[in-house]
């Protein structure tokens, strides 16, 4: 007589979150200034505001926007804020630095407004395997938010997760 398999992870409490799921796809844009300074390097702030009120800022729209000069230049603080005023309308978040951490402040953006009741005193598993990129930083913080209401929190898929934190009795 043969046993009946049962599918023990269908029929347990093991919550699967797939941060991919909530990772933004808008496109992430990279504006350099260098091109509005003399020669590169001076800021003359009257060809400065020309060069900004001459620009196609609608290219932007639904766009997260990373700001910075590719030059050594010394760019005043307020160059990078006058440009938010131009990409307000149209970026969804507008930040001074690389890619690199443009894509750190989305995450933080995301995961900051990531509602975890649901995650409330169950074992949840942070699916590793994604086909998008996603920087280490997100699972980090992640796993940050999750973790103060979870009762566990493994990562990778549920027939071979590695455990990262479980909730002390």
């Amino acid at each position: 007589m043969e046993k009946e398999i049962v599918n023990r992870v269908a029929s347990s409490s093991l919550v699967t979150f797939d941060l991919e799921e909530i990772y933004p796809t808008q496109p992430r844009k990279l504006l350099d200034i260098s091109p509005w300074l003399l020669e590169g390097i001076v800021l003359r702030e009257k060809e400065f505001r020309t060069h900004l009120k001459s620009h196609d800022w609608e290219q932007f729209k639904n766009t997260y926007v990373a700001l910075n000069c590719s030059t050594d230049a010394i760019i005043p603080g307020w160059a990078f804020m006058l440009i938010a005023t131009y990409l307000q309308p149209f970026a969804l978040i507008t930040h001074v630095g690389s890619l690199v951490s443009l894509e750190a402040a989305i995450v933080e953006k995301v995961i900051a407004q990531l509602d975890v009741s649901s995650f409330k005193d169950v074992p949840v598993i942070i699916k590793g395997c994604s086909d998008k990129e996603i920087a280490d930083n997100a699972y980090v913080q992640l796993t940050q938010k999750i973790m103060t209401v979870a009762k566990s929190v493994m990562y990778g898929e549920a027939c071979s997760s590695v455990p990262i934190y479980k909730r002390p009795r």
